[in-house]
Order: C-alpha cells, then sequence, then structure tokens
C-alpha cells in the first residue's frame, strides 16, 4: 500500500479543477517584487536590534541571556499564542488587506521601540513585530503559489528570497550607517521620555513600512485560489483536519519542519549575535561591524540563492526529490564554515567563513519553501505554512539566541568567549538538522510521484 496520499497543491478533486487561467505574468512578477521589498523592511525592523546590544545592554542593564529574550523568544511569543489560528484568515479572506495591515502593525511597533524605557516595555514592542510577521509569511505564500503553477514556484520563491537576503543584509548596512550618524546625538528629554541614539534608530527604520502597507493593499492583485474545492469554500477547514493531513503524511512533514527547527537554532542565533561577537572578539564597532558584514553577506547570499536554483533545475531533470536534495547538498557545504567561521584568527577570515556559510546554507531556501507549497492542498497552506513557520521561529528563533547566551552565561561565564558558544552551537546543531532533512528524501520523493500522477490523471479528464 502507497500511504496516505497528498493531495497535489495547484490540482483540484474533479478533471475540471484549475481550469481558470492564471494571473498575467506581469501581475505575479509586480507582486512577488513588492513581497521581496516587504519581506526586507520586515527583516530590517526585525534584526537591526542584534547591532545596537551593547547600548541597550548599558542603558537598561541586562546580561547576555535578558538580551537575548529581546532577539528571540519575544518574537516567538505571537507564532506562540495566536500565530497558527490567525493563518485560518489567509485560506479564507482577502490576502493583500491582511498582509497590508500585518506590515502596519510590525512596522508601527518598531517605531515604539524608539520609545521604550524599560525591559518589559522593549520585549512587549518586539512582540507586536512578532505579531505582524507571523501573518506575513503563510499569506505570501499562499498568494505565490496561486500566481505561479507548481513547476514555476521554485523560481518565484528565490525572487522572494532576495528580499530577505536584502533585509538582512540591509539591517547591517543600513543599522550601521544610522547608527554612525546618530552615535553622537545626545541623551534628551521628550514628554517624561528619556531617549538615547538608539531610539532613534528604531523610529527611522520604522517608518518606511508604512509606506509599503498602503502599496500592498492599493496596487497588489488577489489571485482567485486554486481548485474546484477551495472555491466551494466558505471557512476555513478546521485545524483539526490540517493536524490529520499532517499525522497521516508525518514522514514527509517531519523531517521538513524539524530539520528546519534545529538548523535554525544555529543559524539565528548566530545572526543575532554575530554583531556582539565582532564587537567583543575583535573590537569593531557597530557601525564598523553592519557597513562591512552587510556589504559581505548580500552578494554571497545573492550567489547561493541563484546557486541553489541553478542545483535545483538540473537536479529536477533526474529526481522528484530534488527541493530537499538541493537543501541537504547546501547544509553539508556549510558546515566546516559555520563550526570554524567564529574561531578565526582575523575579523576578516570569519566574515569570509561567514560568507560562504551563508552562500551554502540559502542554497536551499527557496527549494525548502517550494518543497512545502508542491506538497501541501489549497485548502490548507495558509495554516500548514504557519505551523511551517512557527516551529521554526518558536523553536529555532525562539531557542537559538537564548542557547549561545546560556552557553556565555553559565557555562563559559565570560562574555568575551562568545566565539566558543557560537562554534559549540554549529557543532551540535548544524549537523543535527542536517541529519534530520536527510531521513525526508525518500519520503518527500514519493510525495512528489504522487503528485504529478494527481496533475496528470485532472489533465487527462
Amino acid at each position: 500500500m502507497e500511504g496516505p496520499v497528498i493531495a497535489p497543491a495547484n490540482a483540484g478533486d474533479a478533471a475540471r479543477a484549475d481550469a481558470q487561467p492564471w494571473p498575467r505574468p506581469a501581475s505575479a512578477w509586480y507582486a512577488v517584487g513588492v513581497f521581496a521589498v516587504v519581506l526586507m523592511f520586515l527583516q530590517l525592523d526585525q534584526n537591526t536590534i542584534s547591532l545596537l546590544q551593547a547600548p541597550i545592554k548599558r542603558d537598561l542593564n541586562l546580561t547576555d541571556v535578558e538580551f537575548s529574550l529581546l532577539l528571540g523568544p519575544a518574537i516567538a511569543v505571537f507564532y506562540a499564542l495566536v500565530g497558527v489560528p490567525l493563518s485560518r484568515l489567509v485560506d479564507t479572506r482577502r490576502r493583500n488587506l491582511i498582509l497590508a495591515v500585518a506590515i502596519a502593525v510590525w512596522s508601527a511597533m518598531t517605531m515604539l521601540c524608539g520609545l521604550a524605557q524599560q525591559f518589559w516595555q522593549l520585549a512587549l514592542c518586539r512582540v507586536g513585530i512578532g505579531a505582524g510577521g507571523a501573518i506575513n509569511g503563510p499569506g505570501v505564500y499562499s498568494m505565490i503559489a496561486d500566481f505561479f503553477p507548481r513547476e514555476k514556484l521554485n523560481r518565484a520563491i528565490s525572487v522572494l528570497q532576495i528580499g530577505f537576503v536584502a533585509g538582512s543584509s540591509l539591517a547591517l548596512v543600513f543599522g550601521g550607517l544610522v547608527i554612525g550618524a546618530l552615535e553622537r546625538v545626545p541623551t534628551f528629554h521628550w514628554a517624561g521620555l528619556t531617549l538615547h541614539s538608539w531610539h532613534l534608530v528604531f523610529i527611522v527604520i520604522g517608518a518606511p513600512g508604512l509606506l509599503m502597507a498602503l502599496v500592498m493593499r492599493l496596487t497588489v492583485q488577489e489571485p482567485p485560489r486554486r481548485g474546484a474545492a477551495m472555491q466551494a469554500r466558505t471557512k476555513a477547514i478546521a485545524f483539526s483536519e490540517v493536524l490529520r493531513f499532517l499525522g497521516a503524511n508525518w514522514k514527509v512533514y517531519l523531517p521538513m519542519m524539524l530539520g528546519l527547527a534545529i538548523g535554525g537554532i544555529e543559524q539565528a542565533g548566530t545572526l543575532q549575535w554575530r554583531p556582539a561577537f565582532f564587537q567583543r572578539t575583535y573590537g569593531w564597532s557597530p557601525a564598523q561591524i553592519g557597513v562591512v558584514s552587510g556589504f559581505i553577506t548580500l552578494p554571497m547570499s545573492l550567489l547561493g540563492i541563484a546557486l541553489g536554483a541553478w542545483v535545483n533545475e538540473r537536479l529536477a531533470r533526474r529526481y522528484d526529490d530534488a527541493n530537499l536534495r538541493t537543501v541537504v547538498i547546501g547544509l553539508v557545504v556549510a558546515l566546516p564554515f559555520q563550526v570554524l567561521g567564529p574561531l578565526m584568527p582575523s575579523p576578516w577570515l570569519a566574515i569570509a567563513f561567514g560568507g560562504l556559510s551563508l552562500m551554502a546554507t540559502l542554497m536551499g531556501a527557496a527549494p525548502q519553501n517550494a518543497a512545502l507549497q508542491s506538497i501541501t492542498p489549497g485548502v490548507m497552506r495558509g495554516q500548514v505554512t504557519a505551523l511551517y513557520l512557527f516551529v521554526f521561529t518558536v523553536i529555532g528563533q525562539g531557542m537559538g539566541p537564548p542557547f549561545i547566551a546560556v552557553i556565555n552565561d553559565f557555562v563559559l561565564k565570560d562574555e568575551n568567549m562568545i566565539r566558543y558558544a557560537m562554534a559549540g552551537s554549529a557543532a551540535v546543531m548544524s549537523p543535527l538538522g542536517l541529519i534530520v532533512i536527510w531521513l525526508g528524501l525518500k519520503p518527500f520523493g514519493k510525495a512528489i510521484e504522487r503528485v504529478k500522477r494527481l496533475e496528470r490523471g485532472a489533465q487527462a479528464g
């Protein structure tokens, strides 16, 4: 017996499914461009705080562990509470409106970080940033899967990933430039608040997102949902039904989700603590760290995405599991650079190793997301994507920064030894995540084979 059949993401339940034409390519690619810019601003709003660890720790009197709670767990809180339930709106309501509201929420909360006076206030604002970000991923991936047929998904998501890497890099470059421009602004008082230069950084980086909320709502087309079953539904299917589907297909979904989460612990921890690592280990200033690291990581990230798309398209000619196979190849290449990078004797070698690690890891970014969309039925794509991002955010982003901070504060007991905490995290988590994803290769290949068979049946009918 073959086991549970995974319905095709873009094939309907009957021969008439998906007979409607796809949106015009110009509209589809314009939407992807807007999604990429939006993702760039989300990364900017979420990650610039890592450059500000020294002044925030000083002014709010925080330890590494306390500051790490602002980096990951504060963002993950909203995912843990209501991120998945809210994703049901993605499966039933106008997604361009939902995304516009989400963008406005996280941008406004970023600006409110610029007024925070205490740890708990800054933490609540970071939770608010997570509130907006929680709905962005499910909404964007759901719309892309309705803009493009399955065979074009990987390329579309590769373009989307440009927004992710550009945002991560610009968070360093732009954040470093803004910090450098504002660091000499003296502390001042306004409306009973004490405002430092780092407060102004949050206000400056949060403001542009409000404009992007309007662009999303007014200019991005809402694509028709694919599949006769989807069109017939008036409300989202129950989350319990989604869980039953995932349980029936656990051999496919569990390695993808768990492997992403485990690897995310190393990736998120390294990303958020990298500025502190350069400052403490090599004596670089936040502005120097941001500008140099940003200009190195941007081209390496783009190269990784392009290389991943090239490798994936060639593997797809021979293997049904090409998407996950590309992920595994990238993780194998990245592993030695992840472990050895923090141990380099010079900052330039550390940056080079970090860039190569990022390039290899991002080879699998688009294929991994395309893999999930390709095997998930459209009627539950929003909720499954939300759960996928929930696992990555709560486990990966939520645990990554505190994992390194706990090693530093309680094992090494010296914040200047953070390089060893980062190397140790990579040596444990990266191989474990790689093994878990590798275990999912065969089940995923069989799932894609069934999807193709169902698609051929629908076309023949």
